[in-house]
């Protein structure tokens, strides 16, 4: 995808998931030099089907036969029975299965090549220990089932400090600092990681994501319908990193090409860090709405810098200005929302 054959407007759900699951050029040739299947655990989430289909494109314009299979408990209310039947008609191939439940996973076939999306962030305040659970023990279990395999794993910028935003967001090299539990617990699954790749030798890649955006949530979407609903949108964190879902997806996928031992650690973000005060004044101006503001901006933030994965993997293909359009015209005609807000304002890191 390139600027110039970006559309106006995002029609309805089937254009949406055409287009975050739009291969890159980089996607397709990663894809034709993979060696063997690929698993997808976590399919189910906000990510996992358009990342799955992105995969299966890629290898049909790569003229490659590659099984791609996704793993979900497929219990979730909202569809996700639908979403079986979604994936199957994309080629995809669906295993049910409890990644927590150590027999269920272990009876899971091999696949060489292993993309791990599952984990937990929202309602994590409250649930401390399913958080543990999921983001740092469900790491060591996947690598000791997996040891043959080749492991992408989705981490989040989270594991950062708060950082000065003059100095242009947090580099791979820099020191952890995570604030509240479920940094706590990301910082964890990569440690936990880390450890399986070193003394297995399993080559693994952590992706630290800082943010996503689909249209039907995300940091841009959260101020959106704020502004549209005539809500305070907080400027608590004034400033953010967002990607759009496809190159987040595009540069995952192309992870693989880097898989090492120990893993190798990339951010995944997009180059702007987006004054959320300046976001809502433009959503503000295309719904016809006066954006009200409650708290003041900080000197400091959670950015991530993500000039290495550019460089790797590609510039991202959709600028900031037209994912506000796309998420404006969508808001105002009543577009789907998933209701999973990013709480991107949040400071003390409780979730």
């Amino acid at each position: 995808m390139n600027a110039a054959s970006l559309p106006d407007t995002i029609r309805d759900g089937e254009h949406l998931d055409d287009l975050l699951s739009e291969p890159s050029e980089g996607v397709i040739e990663t894809m034709r030099r993979m060696k063997g299947d690929l698993l997808v655990l976590g399919v189910g989430g906000k990510m996992g089907p358009s990342l799955a289909r992105m995969a299966r494109r890629a290898c049909t314009a790569a003229g490659v036969q590659r099984r791609i299979a996704g793993v979900s408990r497929f219990r979730v209310p909202s569809g996700c029975g639908g979403l079986e039947a979604q994936l199957g008609a994309w080629g995809i191939e669906t295993l049910r299965c409890d990644l927590l439940d150590k027999e269920e996973l272990n009876r899971l076939p091999d696949f060489p090549n292993v993309m791990f999306m599952a984990g937990m962030k929202f309602g994590s305040t409250g649930q401390e220990a399913m958080t543990w659970a999921m983001n740092g023990y469900l790491p060591g279990m996947v690598c000791e089932k997996f040891r043959h395999s080749r492991i992408v794993a989705f981490g989040t910028g989270n594991v950062y400090p708060l950082t000065p935003i003059g100095l242009g967001g947090s580099v791979e090299t820099d020191a952890p600092g995570p604030v509240g539990e479920y940094a706590m617990s990301c910082l964890g699954r990569e440690r936990i990681i880390e450890h399986y790749s070193r003394t297995l030798d399993i080559p693994a890649a952590i992706l630290r994501l800082n943010y996503a955006v689909a249209i039907r949530y995300g940091v841009l979407a959260d101020v959106a319908r704020l502004v549209w609903q005539e809500r305070p949108v907080s400027l608590a964190m004034g400033v953010a990193n967002v990607i759009w879902q496809a190159d987040a997806n595009a540069m995952a996928l192309q992870a693989f090409d880097h898989a090492a031992s120990p893993p190798f650690v990339v951010n995944i973000a997009g180059p702007e860090q987006v004054s959320i005060r300046r976001a809502a004044e433009q959503f503000g101006a295309l719904m016809g709405k006066t954006p009200v503001f409650e708290g003041e901006e900080r000197p400091n933030a959670l950015l991530s810098n993500g000039q290495l994965g550019h460089r790797l993997f590609g510039y991202p293909s959709v600028p900031v200005q037209q994912m506000i359009q796309w998420i404006a015209g969508w808001v105002m005609r009543g577009g789907e929302d998933l209701n999973k807000p990013t709480h991107f304002e949040v400071r003390d890191g409780k979730f």
